[in-house]
C-alpha cells in the first residue's frame, strides 16, 4: 500500500471513529416525547404539554416569562433540539441558567442566565441564535456590533439548533450555519452550570395565544 493510500485510509477510519462518538449512547434525550418527565416549570403560567411527540408551550395573556426546566444541572455540553416557533412570537433557550429568590417567582425565585435566542426572521431577518442575558442586568452577551439581524431561521418550519458550551465559551448554530462564537468570562463566574430552559415569552393583554414547539430535544455533556 501506498502512503497516500495508508492516508486516506487512516482518514477515513479516523471519521468513522468522529462519526460513532458523535452519534454513540453518550448522547442522552431530554425528552421522551411521551411526557415531561426531568422537566418542572418555573415562573410565568404559560403552559407546556405533550403534543404529538412535541414539547408545545403556549403563551397567556398577562403572563411573565415562563419556563420549563430541567431537573438536573449542566455545565460543558453539545445540546441538540428542533424548535417551531410562531412569527409572532420571540423565544429561547436557557442554557447553565439558575434561579434567585430575591428576584420575583416566590416559589422557585426569578430564572437567570443565558439565553440562545429563539425568533422569526420576518421582512428583515432577527436575532435568532445570539446570546442573550435573561434576568442578568446585562442585556444582550453578544456584543453589539456583531448582533446583525439574519435569516437563517426559518419562519413557520421546524429549525435545528445545535449549542455547545466550553469554559467561557457558548457557540451556537442554526440549520448548519454558525450564527454565534462567543467568549464572556464574566457570565461564566456566574453561571458556569445550571439548567436547560424552554422559553415561552411572556406577551400583554389583547396578544395571542401564540405557541412555541421543541421535539428531539438531546445533550452530550464533555469535560
Amino acid at each position: 500500500m501506498t502512503y497516500a493510500r495508508m492516508f486516506v485510509s487512516a482518514a477515513l477510519i479516523s471519521m468513522t471513529t468522529a462519526t460513532a462518538v458523535a452519534e454513540g449512547p453518550e448522547w442522552v434525550s431530554l425528552f421522551d416525547g411521551k411526557s415531561l418527565k426531568g422537566w418542572i416549570q418555573k415562573n410565568g403560567t404559560a403552559t407546556y404539554k405533550v403534543v404529538e411527540g412535541t414539547v408545545l408551550g403556549t403563551t397567556k395573556e398577562g403572563s411573565p416569562n415562563s419556563f420549563l426546566c430541567t431537573e438536573k444541572l449542566y455545565q460543558n455540553f453539545t445540546l441538540e433540539f428542533e424548535v417551531k416557533c410562531h412569527n409572532q412570537l420571540n423565544s429561547g433557550v436557557q442554557i447553565r441558567s439558575q434561579t434567585a429568590a430575591a428576584k420575583g417567582d416566590q416559589k422557585f425565585g426569578r430564572v437567570n442566565g443565558p439565553q440562545v435566542e429563539i425568533e422569526a426572521s420576518g421582512a428583515n431577518g432577527a436575532e435568532a441564535g445570539y446570546v442573550y442575558g435573561e434576568a442578568t442586568g446585562r442585556g444582550w452577551l453578544t456584543p453589539q456590533e456583531r448582533l446583525k439581524p439574519h435569516k437563517h431561521f426559518k419562519d413557520g418550519e421546524w429549525n435545528k439548533f445545535r449549542v455547545v458550551t466550553k469554559g467561557p465559551r457558548i457557540q451556537t448554530w442554526i440549520n448548519g450555519v454558525m450564527i454565534e462564537d462567543l467568549t464572556d468570562e464574566a457570565i461564566y463566574k456566574t453561571h458556569s452550570k445550571g439548567f436547560i430552559g424552554l422559553q415561552v415569552h411572556g406577551i400583554g393583554k389583547g396578544a395571542g395565544p401564540y405557541t412555541v414547539s421543541w421535539r428531539n430535544i438531546r445533550i452530550h455533556e464533555s469535560d
